[in-house]
């Protein structure tokens, strides 16, 4: 029986991609190994940063290296926004776009018959729909990814995905409620939406993101709903207190806002500004019980100052954020920001970087210390170190010890002290 390996990098909707693939051999016959010794093996690249760009390449030589008879596909973001050096990489036997995701099985069964090496990038085009995958299961979780949404077209400055993955496309409520059904009936009791834009879902059509969580929410034996990333400009009133009247939604929202700055996010190409993103934060602590907000923030824009720096600093303090993904700007080709001048020195984002973690931390600590003494229902996913591992509603990681196998049950814990980047609880 044949052997598949799979390397993913980057975010949940390339980890949904994945999933997708896997399936598509396991149909096939393929069982999938966890070492390098397979038969088929498939790199889904990441393009967001030049070090994503680097870590592709390196697993590719690693890969080709010691598995000198695999067939190697290099698919993903990276392969789509840069073809043609993409091509240059000699060790990967198929190179295949995003636009043909859902035809990677046959391709590489075709490669095994002729043996003819295969450059199949095909470029976006305005027409093109979304092109759903299918999925029924996902690999050792209790939490099942479902993708809704592909395409962007905010085309901030410093961004290639856009030319990565496209116009904006919807995947159907029809399409949405027969996976929700498949999840549930294969065990699973959470899902979160992802998209490479999800607040621009439904966009062009009559439907919208409320749309989406409430199909996901009729289904039977689904008790959660989660949303991946959102565009805070994109995220209206109405919204919010839809989301707020359907029981199954989990309140956290991952509000992505790269700079605390509205100078830098003006040259960002970002759509709102700072007094902004702050308003939407107090709407949504008011709109909800116990929410936690949690973010992306980007140190070392191009022509990012000392002053500007600070300022987001503040504001990154004033907010209060429950956890902050910390990265430093990378020049990306083929971008507006590449070209800006006073571009940061590496020195000096490093140094940034590390204050922003330093701070990040201190909040996310304050964070947990509002989560203690309270008792939340706590989906618990996998055992670690002699705790099973679970989170609550708004993303809070929890530590319990059991006796007996809780994994995939939803129990009432109360949150009596902080343990790591989690609350160490006890079951009510």
């Amino acid at each position: 029986m044949s052997k598949l390996s799979v390397h993913t990098l980057g975010c949940k909707v390339n980890q949904y991609e994945t999933e997708a693939i896997i399936e598509q051999f396991l149909n096939g016959g393929y069982t999938l190994s966890d070492n390098e010794s397979a038969d088929v093996i498939i790199i889904n690249s990441c393009t967001v940063t030049a070090e994503s760009d680097r870590k592709t390449r390196q697993i590719l030589r690693r890969s080709r290296r010691e598995n000198q008879n695999s067939v190697i596909v290099l698919t993903g973001c990276m392969v789509q926004a840069f073809s043609e050096k993409s091509a240059e990489l000699i060790d990967a036997d198929l190179l295949i776009g995003n636009t043909e995701t859902h035809l990677i099985y046959e391709k590489v069964e075709r490669y095994l018959k002729t043996k003819e090496n295969l450059n199949d990038v095909l470029p976006h085009t305005s027409d093109e729909e979304f092109c759903p995958l299918t999925i029924n299961n996902f690999s050792d979780r209790t939490r099942a990814f479902m993708k809704i949404e592909d395409g962007c077209d905010r085309y901030c400055t410093y961004c290639i995905i856009p030319f990565a993955r496209g116009r904006i496309r919807s995947r159907s409520l029809k399409s949405i409620k027969e996976e929700a059904l498949n999840l549930a009936s294969s065990g699973f009791k959470e899902i979160v939406l992802v998209g490479i834009n999800l607040s621009s879902y439904g966009k062009f059509d009559d439907f919208d993101l409320c749309d989406a969580v409430e199909t996901v929410a009729s289904v039977e034996g689904i008790k959660r709903i989660r949303l991946g990333s959102l565009e805070p400009d994109l995220i209206t009133d109405a919204m919010l207190n839809r989301l707020a009247a359907e029981e199954k939604f989990c309140p956290q929202f991952h509000l992505s806002l790269q700079s605390g700055c509205s100078s830098t996010l003006k040259r960002m190409n970002r759509h709102y500004d700072a007094v902004f993103y702050y308003d939407l934060v107090l709407r949504i602590r008011k709109a909800f019980k116990n929410p936690s907000i949690t973010t992306d923030i980007m140190v070392g824009f191009a022509g990012e100052t000392e002053e500007e720096f600070k300022e987001s600093l503040a504001f990154v303090e004033k907010v209060g954020f429950a956890k902050s993904h910390i990265f430093s700007y990378s020049r990306r080709e083929g971008t507006v920001a590449a070209a800006l001048k006073n571009q940061v020195s590496k020195k000096e984002k490093l140094a940034r970087s590390k204050q922003m973690i330093a701070l990040t931390e201190k909040t996310e600590k304050e964070f947990l210390r509002s989560q203690l003494h309270t008792v939340s229902q706590v989906l618990f996913e996998t055992e670690e170190n002699g705790y099973f591992v679970g989170y609550t509603p708004n993303y809070t990681k929890v530590f319990l010890k059991s006796n007996k196998n809780i994994s995939g049950e939803i129990l009432p814990v109360n949150l009596k002290e902080i343990k790591n980047d989690g609350c160490l609880g006890i079951m009510v």
